[in-house]
């Protein structure tokens, strides 16, 4: 499964410089995975709130992502920064290649590629698709991955931490493998043939 497709009919703009020195991936991994990995370091020690309580300030989190849409399939490293004003989520190979860099102000949504594409929409799941090949449910991920509901939007919820807890939100269907100290660690997303499975190895408040 290729993670960056190729843009066919989409929209897509060159980006106006390139990094002074090395690739594309490489502008991905030293610019932004290290920022990610400390402040990964710097909240290890900090107390975690119960599931289903708002983070302060939002939340950062590093981990592992893997997708399997029909018969394709792939993996990476998935690093990401989220407050109620932003986002950026930065998608990796196993390797540490750089495959997309997805930003968020307020309403708007940039993906840039590790090839150097850009895509602009204005929500997630379309802007992915169009990158990726996969729709990625932004929006309501970041409250999913609190183990909590998106709020003013209709919600089938069942179980809890203890007694696997699942939801239904926005034909996504969430279904929670291993909570830690109150906060999801394994979960999964389905909608139709698409799966995404995330593990979360570093939670920072």
């Amino acid at each position: 499964m290729s993670w960056a497709k190729p843009p066919g009919k989409a929209r897509t703009t060159k980006r106006s410089s390139t990094p002074s020195s090395g690739s594309s991936a490489d502008f991905f991994v030293v610019r932004f995975a290290p920022a990610f990995a400390a402040a990964a370091l710097l909240g290890a020690c900090a107390s975690l709130p119960d599931a289903g309580r708002p983070l302060p300030g939002g939340f950062e989190l590093s981990g592992r992502v893997a997708v399997r849409h029909g018969k394709d399939a792939a993996s990476g490293r998935i690093f990401w920064r989220h407050s109620d004003e932003s986002d950026e989520l930065l998608i990796t190979s196993a390797l540490g290649q750089g495959i997309a860099r997805i930003s968020r102000e307020r309403d708007q949504f940039r993906l840039v590629t590790g090839d150097n594409k850009e895509y602009r929409a204005a929500d997630a799941e379309s802007l992915t698709e169009q990158a990726l090949g996969w729709r990625l449910p932004l929006g309501g991920l970041s409250d999913w991955v609190q183990a909590r509901a998106s709020p003013g939007r209709p919600v089938e919820m069942r179980g809890d931490a203890d007694k696997g807890l699942e939801l239904r939100q926005d034909g996504w269907h969430v279904a929670y493998e291993e909570f830690r100290g109150g906060r999801p660690l394994r979960m999964r997303l389905t909608r139709e043939d698409l799966e995404i499975r995330l593990i979360v190895d570093q939670w920072t408040n």
